[in-house]
Protein backbone atom coordinates (compact mmCIF):
# COMPACT_ATOMS: atom_id res chain seq x y z
CA UNK A 1 0.00 0.00 0.00
CA UNK A 2 2.87 2.40 0.73
CA UNK A 3 4.77 1.39 -2.71
CA UNK A 4 1.36 2.19 -4.73
CA UNK A 5 0.92 5.75 -2.78
CA UNK A 6 4.53 6.53 -3.51
CA UNK A 7 4.61 5.59 -6.95
CA UNK A 8 1.07 6.63 -8.07
CA UNK A 9 0.40 9.92 -9.58
CA UNK A 10 1.39 12.56 -6.64
CA UNK A 11 -1.89 14.80 -5.73
CA UNK A 12 -2.41 18.62 -6.16
CA UNK A 13 -1.09 20.29 -3.28
CA UNK A 14 -4.05 22.55 -1.27
CA UNK A 15 -2.85 25.92 -1.02
CA UNK A 16 -1.47 27.26 1.64
CA UNK A 17 -3.73 30.09 3.60
CA UNK A 18 -2.75 33.64 2.73
CA UNK A 19 -1.92 32.52 -1.16
CA UNK A 20 -4.13 33.81 -3.29
CA UNK A 21 -4.25 31.83 -6.89
CA UNK A 22 -2.25 33.49 -9.92
CA UNK A 23 -5.14 35.86 -12.07
CA UNK A 24 -5.63 35.64 -15.96
CA UNK A 25 -5.52 39.65 -15.46
CA UNK A 26 -2.31 39.81 -16.95
CA UNK A 27 -2.89 37.80 -20.21
CA UNK A 28 -6.05 39.91 -20.58
CA UNK A 29 -4.21 43.24 -20.55
CA UNK A 30 -1.62 42.45 -23.13
CA UNK A 31 -4.29 40.74 -25.31
CA UNK A 32 -6.49 43.85 -24.83
CA UNK A 33 -3.23 46.07 -26.17
CA UNK A 34 -3.06 43.91 -29.37
CA UNK A 35 -7.10 44.23 -29.80
CA UNK A 36 -6.39 47.89 -29.78
CA UNK A 37 -3.76 47.84 -32.26
CA UNK A 38 -5.31 45.36 -34.17
CA UNK A 39 -8.87 47.58 -34.61
CA UNK A 40 -6.73 50.67 -35.51
CA UNK A 41 -5.52 48.91 -38.51
CA UNK A 42 -8.40 46.95 -39.45
CA UNK A 43 -10.22 50.54 -39.76
CA UNK A 44 -7.72 51.51 -41.44
CA UNK A 45 -7.27 48.45 -43.81
CA UNK A 46 -11.45 48.73 -44.99
CA UNK A 47 -11.09 52.26 -45.74
CA UNK A 48 -7.93 52.08 -48.12
CA UNK A 49 -9.52 48.61 -49.83
CA UNK A 50 -12.72 50.59 -50.30
CA UNK A 51 -10.73 53.49 -52.01
CA UNK A 52 -8.53 50.81 -54.17
CA UNK A 53 -11.53 49.27 -55.16
CA UNK A 54 -13.66 52.34 -56.18
CA UNK A 55 -10.42 53.53 -58.02
CA UNK A 56 -10.76 53.12 -61.84
CA UNK A 57 -6.84 53.41 -62.04
CA UNK A 58 -5.19 50.70 -58.96
CA UNK A 59 -1.88 51.09 -59.59
CA UNK A 60 -1.40 47.64 -57.46
CA UNK A 61 -3.21 44.93 -56.36
CA UNK A 62 -5.04 44.60 -52.27
CA UNK A 63 -1.66 43.16 -50.97
CA UNK A 64 -0.51 46.80 -52.05
CA UNK A 65 -3.35 48.04 -50.43
CA UNK A 66 -2.78 46.35 -47.41
CA UNK A 67 0.70 47.60 -47.17
CA UNK A 68 -0.44 51.24 -47.48
CA UNK A 69 -2.81 50.87 -44.72
CA UNK A 70 -0.06 49.58 -42.54
CA UNK A 71 2.17 52.62 -43.27
CA UNK A 72 -0.56 54.67 -42.59
CA UNK A 73 -1.38 53.16 -39.04
CA UNK A 74 2.05 53.93 -38.26
CA UNK A 75 2.41 57.38 -39.68
CA UNK A 76 -0.80 57.82 -37.06
CA UNK A 77 1.86 57.68 -34.73
CA UNK A 78 4.06 60.07 -35.79
CA UNK A 79 6.43 58.02 -37.65
CA UNK A 80 8.02 59.25 -40.41
CA UNK A 81 7.28 57.36 -44.23
CA UNK A 82 9.78 57.23 -46.90
CA UNK A 83 8.43 57.23 -50.56
CA UNK A 84 10.88 56.01 -53.03
CA UNK A 85 9.13 56.70 -56.24
CA UNK A 86 10.24 60.18 -57.17
CA UNK A 87 10.98 61.84 -60.28
CA UNK A 88 14.71 62.46 -58.92
CA UNK A 89 14.89 59.20 -57.71
CA UNK A 90 16.10 59.73 -54.15
CA UNK A 91 14.14 58.57 -51.66
CA UNK A 92 11.60 61.52 -49.56
CA UNK A 93 10.56 61.31 -46.43
CA UNK A 94 7.53 62.37 -45.42
CA UNK A 95 7.00 63.78 -41.99
CA UNK A 96 3.80 65.93 -41.63
CA UNK A 97 1.38 63.64 -39.36
CA UNK A 98 -2.19 64.40 -39.54
CA UNK A 99 -3.03 64.78 -36.09
CA UNK A 100 -6.82 63.89 -36.30
CA UNK A 101 -5.46 61.23 -37.62
CA UNK A 102 -3.43 60.13 -33.90
CA UNK A 103 -6.54 60.34 -31.87
CA UNK A 104 -7.31 56.86 -33.33
CA UNK A 105 -4.83 55.26 -32.13
CA UNK A 106 -4.85 56.84 -28.82
CA UNK A 107 -8.91 56.52 -28.07
CA UNK A 108 -7.91 52.87 -28.72
CA UNK A 109 -5.20 52.58 -26.13
CA UNK A 110 -6.72 54.71 -24.05
CA UNK A 111 -10.04 52.39 -23.95
CA UNK A 112 -7.75 49.51 -23.56
CA UNK A 113 -6.05 50.07 -20.65
CA UNK A 114 -9.06 51.54 -18.53
CA UNK A 115 -11.07 47.92 -19.51
CA UNK A 116 -7.79 46.43 -18.28
CA UNK A 117 -7.98 48.17 -15.00
CA UNK A 118 -11.31 47.57 -14.69
CA UNK A 119 -10.94 43.89 -15.20
CA UNK A 120 -7.66 43.76 -12.29
CA UNK A 121 -10.06 45.39 -9.63
CA UNK A 122 -13.13 43.05 -10.67
CA UNK A 123 -10.51 40.35 -10.30
CA UNK A 124 -9.34 41.42 -6.49
CA UNK A 125 -13.10 41.63 -5.84
CA UNK A 126 -13.57 37.72 -6.76
CA UNK A 127 -10.35 37.08 -4.85
CA UNK A 128 -7.76 36.44 -7.60
CA UNK A 129 -4.65 38.66 -7.27
CA UNK A 130 -4.78 42.28 -7.81
CA UNK A 131 -2.67 44.01 -10.79
CA UNK A 132 -1.39 47.33 -9.79
CA UNK A 133 -1.56 50.13 -12.10
CA UNK A 134 2.24 49.81 -12.96
CA UNK A 135 1.32 45.82 -14.33
CA UNK A 136 -1.65 46.99 -16.19
CA UNK A 137 0.23 49.50 -18.00
CA UNK A 138 3.41 47.36 -18.70
CA UNK A 139 1.25 44.64 -19.73
CA UNK A 140 -1.53 46.84 -22.44
CA UNK A 141 2.10 48.19 -23.80
CA UNK A 142 3.71 44.95 -24.25
CA UNK A 143 0.37 43.66 -26.29
CA UNK A 144 0.31 46.99 -28.38
CA UNK A 145 4.28 46.89 -29.14
CA UNK A 146 4.31 43.59 -30.36
CA UNK A 147 1.52 44.30 -32.71
CA UNK A 148 3.01 47.29 -33.98
CA UNK A 149 6.43 45.45 -34.68
CA UNK A 150 4.69 43.23 -36.71
CA UNK A 151 2.95 46.11 -38.56
CA UNK A 152 6.71 47.69 -39.21
CA UNK A 153 7.62 44.92 -40.99
CA UNK A 154 4.79 44.62 -42.72
CA UNK A 155 5.27 47.99 -44.21
CA UNK A 156 8.39 47.65 -45.31
CA UNK A 157 7.17 45.67 -48.30
CA UNK A 158 4.82 48.53 -49.40
CA UNK A 159 5.51 51.55 -51.92
CA UNK A 160 5.76 54.03 -48.55
CA UNK A 161 7.82 51.88 -45.52
CA UNK A 162 8.12 53.60 -42.41
CA UNK A 163 11.62 54.72 -40.77
CA UNK A 164 12.52 52.02 -38.35
CA UNK A 165 14.57 54.20 -36.35
CA UNK A 166 11.21 56.79 -36.17
CA UNK A 167 8.67 53.99 -35.23
CA UNK A 168 11.13 52.74 -32.93
CA UNK A 169 10.46 55.57 -30.61
CA UNK A 170 7.43 57.12 -31.94
CA UNK A 171 5.40 54.38 -31.90
CA UNK A 172 6.33 53.36 -27.99
CA UNK A 173 5.66 57.45 -27.12
CA UNK A 174 2.35 57.26 -28.06
CA UNK A 175 1.29 53.94 -26.76
CA UNK A 176 2.71 55.03 -23.49
CA UNK A 177 0.82 58.50 -23.27
CA UNK A 178 -2.18 57.12 -24.05
CA UNK A 179 -2.03 54.01 -21.95
CA UNK A 180 -1.20 55.97 -18.78
CA UNK A 181 -4.22 58.25 -19.17
CA UNK A 182 -6.37 54.93 -19.29
CA UNK A 183 -5.30 53.90 -16.39
CA UNK A 184 -5.21 57.24 -14.69
CA UNK A 185 -9.28 57.65 -16.01
CA UNK A 186 -9.35 54.13 -14.82
CA UNK A 187 -8.56 54.95 -11.29
CA UNK A 188 -10.71 58.26 -11.12
CA UNK A 189 -8.31 60.43 -12.19
CA UNK A 190 -6.55 60.54 -8.97
CA UNK A 191 -4.52 63.72 -7.75
CA UNK A 192 -2.83 62.83 -4.95
CA UNK A 193 0.50 63.15 -3.65
CA UNK A 194 3.53 62.11 -5.65
CA UNK A 195 5.38 59.42 -5.17
CA UNK A 196 7.89 58.66 -2.04
CA UNK A 197 10.68 58.27 -4.67
CA UNK A 198 10.26 61.98 -5.66
CA UNK A 199 12.04 64.76 -3.26
CA UNK A 200 10.26 65.75 -0.55
CA UNK A 201 10.97 69.24 -2.17
CA UNK A 202 9.08 68.80 -5.23
CA UNK A 203 6.42 66.92 -3.66
CA UNK A 204 5.53 69.97 -0.97
CA UNK A 205 6.37 72.61 -4.01
CA UNK A 206 3.50 70.66 -6.10
CA UNK A 207 0.80 70.60 -3.64
CA UNK A 208 0.55 74.48 -3.58
CA UNK A 209 -2.54 75.85 -5.58
CA UNK A 210 -0.77 78.58 -7.58
CA UNK A 211 0.58 75.16 -9.68
CA UNK A 212 -2.94 74.07 -10.58
CA UNK A 213 -4.04 77.62 -11.34
CA UNK A 214 -0.77 77.91 -13.93
CA UNK A 215 -2.07 74.58 -15.36
CA UNK A 216 -5.77 76.06 -15.64
CA UNK A 217 -4.37 79.82 -17.08
CA UNK A 218 -2.13 78.31 -19.27
CA UNK A 219 -4.56 75.34 -20.42
CA UNK A 220 -6.91 78.57 -21.11
CA UNK A 221 -4.24 80.60 -22.96
CA UNK A 222 -3.62 77.46 -25.79
CA UNK A 223 -7.33 77.30 -26.02
CA UNK A 224 -7.54 80.88 -26.98
CA UNK A 225 -4.35 80.79 -29.50
CA UNK A 226 -5.86 77.30 -31.29
CA UNK A 227 -9.46 78.77 -31.44
CA UNK A 228 -7.59 82.26 -33.23
CA UNK A 229 -5.67 80.09 -35.83
CA UNK A 230 -9.21 78.48 -36.72
CA UNK A 231 -10.77 81.97 -37.66
CA UNK A 232 -7.79 82.57 -39.19
CA UNK A 233 -7.47 79.38 -41.25
CA UNK A 234 -11.61 80.07 -41.64
CA UNK A 235 -11.17 83.33 -42.80
CA UNK A 236 -8.52 82.43 -45.36
CA UNK A 237 -10.48 79.47 -46.75
CA UNK A 238 -13.50 81.83 -47.59
CA UNK A 239 -11.31 85.05 -48.82
CA UNK A 240 -9.59 82.64 -51.37
CA UNK A 241 -12.63 80.10 -52.07
CA UNK A 242 -12.34 80.17 -55.78
CA UNK A 243 -8.73 79.51 -55.47
CA UNK A 244 -9.31 76.51 -52.90
CA UNK A 245 -11.95 74.91 -55.39
CA UNK A 246 -10.00 75.15 -58.26
CA UNK A 247 -7.25 72.91 -56.48
CA UNK A 248 -9.76 70.64 -55.09
CA UNK A 249 -11.29 70.20 -58.55
CA UNK A 250 -8.08 69.85 -60.70
CA UNK A 251 -6.19 67.48 -58.23
CA UNK A 252 -8.01 64.57 -59.62
CA UNK A 253 -11.03 63.98 -61.52
CA UNK A 254 -12.80 60.72 -60.34
CA UNK A 255 -14.95 61.05 -57.24
CA UNK A 256 -12.97 58.04 -55.29
CA UNK A 257 -9.71 60.58 -55.43
CA UNK A 258 -11.76 63.48 -54.67
CA UNK A 259 -12.91 61.77 -51.83
CA UNK A 260 -9.45 60.91 -50.47
CA UNK A 261 -8.60 64.35 -51.09
CA UNK A 262 -11.10 65.30 -48.97
CA UNK A 263 -10.54 62.93 -46.23
CA UNK A 264 -6.53 64.21 -46.15
CA UNK A 265 -7.39 67.76 -45.48
CA UNK A 266 -10.18 67.01 -42.98
CA UNK A 267 -7.27 65.30 -40.95
CA UNK A 268 -4.73 68.19 -41.25
CA UNK A 269 -7.27 70.58 -39.66
CA UNK A 270 -6.11 70.20 -36.50
CA UNK A 271 -2.34 71.11 -38.28
CA UNK A 272 -3.89 74.07 -40.23
CA UNK A 273 -5.04 75.47 -36.50
CA UNK A 274 -1.44 75.30 -34.83
CA UNK A 275 0.08 76.95 -37.77
CA UNK A 276 -2.59 79.73 -37.68
CA UNK A 277 -1.65 80.23 -34.25
CA UNK A 278 1.85 80.47 -35.19
CA UNK A 279 1.31 82.53 -38.00
CA UNK A 280 -0.90 85.57 -35.59
CA UNK A 281 2.13 84.77 -32.61
CA UNK A 282 4.34 86.53 -35.61
CA UNK A 283 6.73 83.28 -36.17
CA UNK A 284 4.64 82.32 -38.79
CA UNK A 285 5.76 79.18 -40.23
CA UNK A 286 8.28 77.71 -42.98
CA UNK A 287 7.11 76.71 -46.51
CA UNK A 288 10.19 74.77 -47.52
CA UNK A 289 13.88 76.04 -47.75
CA UNK A 290 13.69 80.01 -47.62
CA UNK A 291 9.78 80.38 -47.63
CA UNK A 292 8.55 81.68 -45.00
CA UNK A 293 4.67 83.06 -44.80
CA UNK A 294 4.12 85.57 -41.37
CA UNK A 295 2.02 88.66 -40.58
CA UNK A 296 4.91 90.87 -41.92
CA UNK A 297 4.96 89.51 -45.50
CA UNK A 298 5.67 86.33 -47.70
CA UNK A 299 9.30 86.22 -48.32
CA UNK A 300 10.53 83.34 -50.61
CA UNK A 301 9.72 81.56 -53.42
CA UNK A 302 8.09 78.29 -52.11
CA UNK A 303 7.73 75.13 -54.26
CA UNK A 304 4.18 73.71 -53.34
CA UNK A 305 2.15 71.20 -54.64
CA UNK A 306 -1.08 72.15 -55.46
CA UNK A 307 -3.71 71.07 -52.38
CA UNK A 308 -7.02 73.21 -51.04
CA UNK A 309 -5.54 74.06 -47.74
CA UNK A 310 -2.53 75.42 -49.61
CA UNK A 311 -4.67 77.46 -51.66
CA UNK A 312 -5.06 79.63 -49.15
CA UNK A 313 -2.07 80.92 -48.24
CA UNK A 314 -1.47 84.83 -47.80
CA UNK A 315 -0.19 86.40 -51.19
CA UNK A 316 3.60 86.49 -51.47
CA UNK A 317 4.92 89.93 -50.15
CA UNK A 318 4.77 92.53 -47.60
CA UNK A 319 1.93 92.37 -45.04
CA UNK A 320 -0.84 94.91 -45.05
CA UNK A 321 -3.06 96.46 -41.92
CA UNK A 322 -5.51 92.64 -42.70
CA UNK A 323 -2.49 90.55 -42.17
CA UNK A 324 -1.35 92.68 -38.76
CA UNK A 325 -4.76 92.59 -37.93
CA UNK A 326 -3.41 88.68 -36.38
CA UNK A 327 -2.40 90.14 -33.89
CA UNK A 328 -5.25 90.31 -31.76
CA UNK A 329 -5.34 86.46 -31.19
CA UNK A 330 -1.95 86.53 -29.17
CA UNK A 331 -3.44 89.72 -27.08
CA UNK A 332 -6.80 87.77 -26.35
CA UNK A 333 -4.34 84.77 -25.41
CA UNK A 334 -2.80 86.77 -22.93
CA UNK A 335 -5.72 88.03 -21.42
CA UNK A 336 -6.91 85.35 -20.74
CA UNK A 337 -4.49 83.54 -19.08
CA UNK A 338 -4.48 86.89 -16.95
CA UNK A 339 -7.64 86.25 -16.30
CA UNK A 340 -7.60 82.56 -14.93
CA UNK A 341 -4.26 82.72 -12.92
CA UNK A 342 -6.42 85.10 -10.22
CA UNK A 343 -7.35 83.60 -6.89
CA UNK A 344 -10.70 84.57 -5.31
CA UNK A 345 -8.90 84.48 -1.92
CA UNK A 346 -8.30 88.19 -0.18
CA UNK A 347 -5.20 87.19 1.84
CA UNK A 348 -3.12 86.60 -1.58
CA UNK A 349 -0.49 88.65 -1.92
CA UNK A 350 -0.06 90.70 -4.85
CA UNK A 351 3.29 89.06 -5.59
CA UNK A 352 2.06 85.51 -5.86
CA UNK A 353 -0.56 86.41 -8.07
CA UNK A 354 1.89 87.37 -10.72
CA UNK A 355 4.17 84.74 -10.39
CA UNK A 356 0.89 82.62 -11.06
CA UNK A 357 0.53 84.22 -14.12
CA UNK A 358 4.24 83.87 -15.12
CA UNK A 359 3.96 80.25 -14.80
CA UNK A 360 0.88 80.22 -16.39
CA UNK A 361 2.78 81.67 -19.75
CA UNK A 362 5.52 79.35 -19.16
CA UNK A 363 2.99 76.76 -19.92
CA UNK A 364 1.13 78.28 -22.34
CA UNK A 365 4.46 78.52 -24.32
CA UNK A 366 5.84 74.98 -23.96
CA UNK A 367 2.31 73.27 -24.67
CA UNK A 368 2.68 75.36 -28.36
CA UNK A 369 6.31 74.68 -28.73
CA UNK A 370 5.05 70.87 -28.54
CA UNK A 371 1.78 71.51 -30.88
CA UNK A 372 4.51 73.34 -33.18
CA UNK A 373 6.67 70.39 -33.12
CA UNK A 374 3.91 67.74 -33.69
CA UNK A 375 2.29 69.39 -36.55
CA UNK A 376 5.13 70.05 -39.20
CA UNK A 377 7.57 68.08 -40.49
CA UNK A 378 9.53 67.31 -44.15
CA UNK A 379 7.43 66.99 -46.96
CA UNK A 380 10.64 65.95 -49.18
CA UNK A 381 14.24 66.67 -49.84
CA UNK A 382 16.02 69.91 -50.97
CA UNK A 383 13.25 72.89 -50.71
CA UNK A 384 10.55 70.68 -48.80
CA UNK A 385 12.77 69.90 -46.40
CA UNK A 386 11.32 72.39 -43.46
CA UNK A 387 7.30 72.58 -43.54
CA UNK A 388 5.81 73.69 -40.78
CA UNK A 389 6.41 76.36 -37.91
CA UNK A 390 9.69 76.63 -36.53
CA UNK A 391 8.76 74.72 -32.32
CA UNK A 392 11.07 77.03 -30.51
CA UNK A 393 10.26 80.25 -32.09
CA UNK A 394 6.54 79.58 -31.93
CA UNK A 395 6.87 78.30 -27.80
CA UNK A 396 8.87 81.60 -27.22
CA UNK A 397 6.31 84.30 -28.82
CA UNK A 398 3.80 82.68 -26.98
CA UNK A 399 5.34 82.87 -23.93
CA UNK A 400 6.45 86.38 -24.61
CA UNK A 401 3.09 87.28 -25.25
CA UNK A 402 0.89 86.09 -22.69
CA UNK A 403 3.65 86.61 -19.91
CA UNK A 404 3.66 90.73 -21.45
CA UNK A 405 -0.18 91.10 -20.90
CA UNK A 406 -0.90 88.73 -18.26
CA UNK A 407 1.30 89.88 -15.78
CA UNK A 408 -0.50 93.55 -15.44
CA UNK A 409 -3.96 91.77 -16.07
CA UNK A 410 -3.84 89.56 -13.34
CA UNK A 411 -2.28 92.14 -10.42
CA UNK A 412 -4.97 94.65 -11.57
CA UNK A 413 -7.68 92.05 -11.45
CA UNK A 414 -6.78 91.33 -7.76
CA UNK A 415 -6.13 94.32 -6.99
CA UNK A 416 -9.93 94.95 -8.04
CA UNK A 417 -11.39 91.94 -6.22
CA UNK A 418 -9.82 92.84 -2.97
CA UNK A 419 -10.52 96.55 -3.26
CA UNK A 420 -12.38 97.73 0.33
CA UNK A 421 -15.97 97.93 0.35
CA UNK A 422 -17.57 101.40 -0.63
CA UNK A 423 -19.47 102.88 2.51
CA UNK A 424 -17.94 100.53 5.04
CA UNK A 425 -18.46 102.41 8.01
CA UNK A 426 -21.71 103.51 6.84
CA UNK A 427 -22.65 99.88 6.58
CA UNK A 428 -21.20 98.81 9.60
CA UNK A 429 -23.22 101.91 11.91
CA UNK A 430 -26.90 100.64 9.82
CA UNK A 431 -25.66 97.42 10.61
CA UNK A 432 -25.34 97.92 14.63
CA UNK A 433 -28.59 100.16 14.26
CA UNK A 434 -30.86 96.93 13.10
CA UNK A 435 -28.98 94.60 15.30
CA UNK A 436 -32.12 92.59 17.37
CA UNK A 437 -30.46 93.22 20.14
CA UNK A 438 -30.38 97.63 20.09
CA UNK A 439 -33.45 97.47 18.38
CA UNK A 440 -35.28 95.87 21.32
CA UNK A 441 -33.27 98.35 23.87
CA UNK A 442 -34.61 101.58 21.88
CA UNK A 443 -38.15 100.23 21.54
CA UNK A 444 -38.33 99.13 25.14
CA UNK A 445 -37.20 102.73 26.08
CA UNK A 446 -39.68 104.27 23.30
CA UNK A 447 -42.44 102.15 25.41
CA UNK A 448 -41.64 103.89 29.19
CA UNK A 449 -41.31 107.15 27.54
CA UNK A 450 -45.10 107.22 26.05
CA UNK A 451 -46.78 106.16 29.30
CA UNK A 452 -49.48 108.92 30.39
CA UNK A 453 -48.51 110.96 32.91
CA UNK A 454 -51.83 110.33 34.44
CA UNK A 455 -53.59 107.53 35.67
CA UNK A 456 -56.92 107.20 33.62
CA UNK A 457 -59.93 107.37 35.80
CA UNK A 458 -62.93 105.49 36.78
CA UNK A 459 -65.32 105.60 34.16
CA UNK A 460 -68.95 104.48 33.72
CA UNK A 461 -70.23 101.04 33.53
CA UNK A 462 -69.83 99.88 29.76
CA UNK A 463 -67.96 102.57 28.50
CA UNK A 464 -64.46 101.55 27.49
CA UNK A 465 -61.10 103.02 28.76
CA UNK A 466 -59.77 106.06 26.88
CA UNK A 467 -56.79 105.21 24.74
CA UNK A 468 -53.51 106.46 26.32
CA UNK A 469 -52.65 109.76 25.19
CA UNK A 470 -50.58 113.07 26.56
CA UNK A 471 -51.74 113.55 30.07
CA UNK A 472 -54.36 116.57 30.51
CA UNK A 473 -54.23 119.94 31.95
CA UNK A 474 -54.10 119.39 35.79
CA UNK A 475 -57.66 120.40 37.34
CA UNK A 476 -58.22 121.87 41.00
CA UNK A 477 -59.67 119.46 43.43
CA UNK A 478 -63.60 119.53 43.59
CA UNK A 479 -64.94 120.88 47.09
CA UNK A 480 -67.31 118.71 48.31
CA UNK A 481 -70.93 119.93 48.62
CA UNK A 482 -74.15 119.43 50.95
CA UNK A 483 -76.47 117.16 49.06
CA UNK A 484 -79.69 118.76 48.01
CA UNK A 485 -82.61 116.69 49.10
CA UNK A 486 -85.18 116.35 45.24
CA UNK A 487 -89.09 116.65 45.56
CA UNK A 488 -90.37 113.48 46.14
CA UNK A 489 -86.92 111.45 44.33
CA UNK A 490 -85.03 111.18 47.54
CA UNK A 491 -81.74 111.38 45.12
CA UNK A 492 -78.85 113.25 45.31
CA UNK A 493 -77.73 115.78 43.12
CA UNK A 494 -73.93 116.15 41.94
CA UNK A 495 -71.84 117.00 44.23
CA UNK A 496 -70.28 120.09 41.95
CA UNK A 497 -71.62 121.49 39.05
CA UNK A 498 -68.78 121.99 37.60
CA UNK A 499 -67.92 118.33 38.01
CA UNK A 500 -67.00 116.17 34.84
CA UNK A 501 -69.88 114.60 33.25
CA UNK A 502 -68.84 110.84 33.39
CA UNK A 503 -68.44 110.67 37.08
CA UNK A 504 -70.80 108.42 39.10
CA UNK A 505 -73.56 110.34 41.17
CA UNK A 506 -72.08 110.42 44.62
CA UNK A 507 -73.11 108.25 47.84
CA UNK A 508 -75.94 108.83 50.01
CA UNK A 509 -74.60 110.36 53.62
CA UNK A 510 -74.29 108.66 56.28
CA UNK A 511 -75.64 110.20 59.68
CA UNK A 512 -72.09 110.95 61.83
CA UNK A 513 -69.91 110.05 59.53
CA UNK A 514 -66.90 112.16 58.70
CA UNK A 515 -66.70 113.68 55.05
CA UNK A 516 -63.41 112.07 53.49
CA UNK A 517 -60.27 114.55 52.19
CA UNK A 518 -59.76 115.36 49.67
CA UNK A 519 -57.90 113.52 47.12
CA UNK A 520 -54.53 115.38 46.18
CA UNK A 521 -54.35 117.10 43.22
CA UNK A 522 -51.78 115.28 41.02
CA UNK A 523 -48.37 117.02 40.58
CA UNK A 524 -47.12 118.86 37.33
CA UNK A 525 -46.59 117.09 34.27
CA UNK A 526 -43.21 119.07 34.24
CA UNK A 527 -42.52 117.76 37.65
CA UNK A 528 -42.90 113.90 36.33
CA UNK A 529 -39.80 112.92 34.85
CA UNK A 530 -39.95 110.86 32.15
CA UNK A 531 -38.70 107.32 32.23
CA UNK A 532 -35.73 106.17 30.15
CA UNK A 533 -35.53 108.97 27.60
CA UNK A 534 -31.93 109.50 28.12
CA UNK A 535 -31.86 106.03 27.07
CA UNK A 536 -34.22 106.68 24.42
CA UNK A 537 -32.19 109.02 23.22
CA UNK A 538 -28.92 107.31 23.36
CA UNK A 539 -30.22 104.67 21.35
CA UNK A 540 -30.98 107.32 18.61
CA UNK A 541 -35.24 107.85 19.12
CA UNK A 542 -36.30 111.39 19.84
CA UNK A 543 -37.75 112.26 23.28
CA UNK A 544 -41.87 112.85 23.05
CA UNK A 545 -42.66 116.41 23.75
CA UNK A 546 -43.43 116.87 26.73
CA UNK A 547 -47.51 118.11 27.81
CA UNK A 548 -47.67 122.16 27.47
CA UNK A 549 -49.43 121.54 31.39
CA UNK A 550 -49.37 124.12 33.57
CA UNK A 551 -49.83 123.31 37.47
CA UNK A 552 -53.29 124.08 38.79
CA UNK A 553 -53.62 125.72 42.37
CA UNK A 554 -53.13 124.31 45.26
CA UNK A 555 -55.99 122.99 47.26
Amino acid sequence: MTQVTELGTPLPAALRPGVRRRSPAAAACVLGGAVAAGLGLGFLAVLVIVLWISSPYPDSGPGGALHLAAGLWLMAHGTELVRYETLSGVPAPVGVTPLLLVALPALLMRRAARLGSASGDAAGADGEEVLPAGAVFSAVICGYLAVGALATVYAAGGPMPADPLSAAWHLPLVAALAAAGGVWAAKGRPLGPLPDRVPRSVRKAVTRPRYALALRSGAAGVLVLLGGGTLLVGASLAWHGPEVQASFLTLTGVWSGRFAVLLLAVALIPNAMVWGAAYGLGPGFALGAGATATPLGFEGAAALPRFPLLAALPPEGAGSPVTWATAGVPVAAGLAVGWFAVRRAREVPYGETALTAALGSVVCGLAMAALAAVSGGPMGTAALVSFGPVWWAVGAAAAAWTLVLSVPLAVGVHAWRTRPARGAAEDAAADAWHDSGVRELRWQALRGAAQPLVPPTATRRGTPAPLPGPAPAAQPAPTATAPTATSGAGRAAPAAAGGPPDTLPAPPPVPGAVPPPAPPSAPPAAARPAPDVEQAVAFGAAAPPAPNAKPGPSP
